[in-house]
């Protein structure tokens, strides 16, 4: 489908059309499912693609049908997936002497592939989005630590995230 149809099923969905509302949400998992397949380990996605479906439903009505919706809704998915990364950075599991270690491919995979992409942003804008976005620190925080001002750690965050969101559309995000 194209971005004009998932637009057309939206709008129909958001005036009453609950047969438009199912075949939107199902393109919209279809999607999600090759877009989180390409960031998350394979145990992540199917609760990802769950989790940005109930964001859809719950934000849904601030849609604005005289937009494309697919910019819309790779933004929902793209917070949805810098939330489940930061999940494994703060997930702490107790050892034991008798259990295996898990293997931690997928994570580290995961982490490089970010990694990758913060690479290609401007060295305040990476720093930015890594400190608030990723650690969890405030603005304010991050401005002390970093040097800049709080606006332009905002205006930092919001350009690179901008631009990770482009680099991710076009497809030259780091696999």
């Amino acid at each position: 489908m194209t971005d004009a149809d998932w637009s057309m099923l939206m709008a129909a969905a958001q005036r009453g059309d609950a047969q438009a509302y199912r075949r939107a949400l199902a393109e919209i998992a279809v999607w999600l499912k090759r877009y989180f397949s390409r960031r998350l380990p394979v145990s992540m996605v199917d609760d990802a693609v769950q989790d940005t479906l109930l964001a859809v439903h719950e934000k849904r009505h601030t849609y604005d049908p005289a937009k494309p919706f697919a910019p819309w809704l790779a933004a929902i998915a793209r917070y949805k997936w810098i939330d489940r990364l930061r999940a494994m950075q703060k997930t702490e599991i107790p050892l034991c002497e008798d259990i295996a270690i898990p293997d931690h491919g997928n994570a580290v995979t995961a982490a490089h592939a970010l990694e990758r992409l913060l690479a290609t942003l401007k060295p305040a804008q990476a720093d930015a989005i890594r400190l608030v976005k990723l650690q969890g620190f405030s603005v304010e925080e991050t401005s002390r630590r970093t040097g800049q001002t709080v606006s332009l750690v905002k205006v930092n965050i919001h350009r690179g995230l901008g631009r990770l969101s482009d680099l991710v559309k076009r497809g030259d995000d780091v696999d």
